[in-house]
């Protein structure tokens, strides 16, 4: 059995580990302690045990991917992994931090992948033991929903490398398509200029918040308004995603609205916060302006 490891055990990291055990995947999950990566745990045994109750997977099939979940105190048990994910936050310090950890224990044959979401892999591989045997592996937030994953290259990724990581995600189920490794790849290249957009909107009075979400919902036919969904992914993660597009392309188009660096500062995230475009502390989202 192949063993997978997972570094971050947040929700992105937790939902990668979850889709990997459940394709039969060893899991190893580490965060910045062994209490995180049991929490990270715990969360996916939650994402399960609705699954068996909305009856999507059976009770032996919840039983045996967490079996498979094994959280670790540190990467220095990810050894004997032949991937390694990193899914920590869209820092690119942190990561590099991350692949100097990793790169003491990697395998020789071992690949180890990044879910950035914005940030150059060539540019990641740097800090990587080998850039060939180095790839960008996007998912989508939430991982066990979302069918599709972003595969990156950089400039000294191997074929064998591509190839591998293709045959995995395709393992998982997810649909793949290829990108260059530009700063935002497809998805948040196009997507974050219309969620930047609606904050330039928000901010300048055009409209108030339910407003802006409904006329996309309805006139865009989207499944959500562009505030919820920044809301969702985070609107710290949005921030920095677009600060990487701005300065990797040198694009104006890219500056982040004053209010989203506004609502960043103020501690008001979305979701993960309770608090960003919407105040989510009762039973249903309130629109904070």
């Amino acid at each position: 059995m192949q063993t997978v490891g997972v570094v971050g055990a947040g929700q992105m990291g937790a939902g990668i580990a979850q889709v990997s055990a459940q394709a039969g995947y060893r899991v190893l999950l580490a965060d910045v302690s062994r209490e995180r990566a049991e929490s990270g745990k715990s969360s996916i045994a939650k994402q399960l045990e609705r699954a068996v109750t909305k009856e999507k997977i059976t009770a032996q099939a919840r039983d045996a991917a967490l079996a498979l979940i094994v959280p670790v105190d540190s990467v220095a048990a990810m050894a004997d992994c032949t991937l390694v994910i990193e899914a920590a936050t869209e820092r690119e310090e942190i990561k590099r931090a991350i692949f100097a950890e990793i790169g003491k224990v990697l395998g020789p044959q071992a690949i180890l992948a990044s879910n950035t979401s914005s940030i150059p892999i060539t540019r990641l591989a740097q800090a990587a033991p080998d850039a060939g045997r180095f790839v960008g592996v996007h998912f989508f937030n939430p991982v066990p929903v979302m069918g599709l994953i972003e595969l990156i290259r950089g400039l000294a990724t191997s074929d064998e490398t591509v190839q591998t990581v293709e045959a995995f995600a395709q393992k998982l189920g997810k649909q793949v398509v290829h990108a260059n490794d530009a700063p935002g790849f497809i998805v948040n290249r196009v997507l974050m200029p219309m969620l930047n957009e609606a904050c330039f909107a928000l901010g300048e009075g055009v409209a108030g918040v339910r407003d802006i979400d409904l006329g996309c919902t309805l006139g865009l036919n989207q499944p959500m308004g562009p505030l919820t969904l920044a809301d969702f992914i985070g609107l710290d993660t949005c921030l920095e995603i677009l600060r990487v597009l701005h300065t990797g392309t040198g694009d104006p188009k890219f500056r982040p609205a004053p209010l989203l660096v506004k609502y960043v500062e103020a501690g008001w995230f979305g979701r993960k916060s309770k608090r960003g475009f919407y105040d989510y502390t009762g039973a249903e989202p309130v629109p904070t302006r």
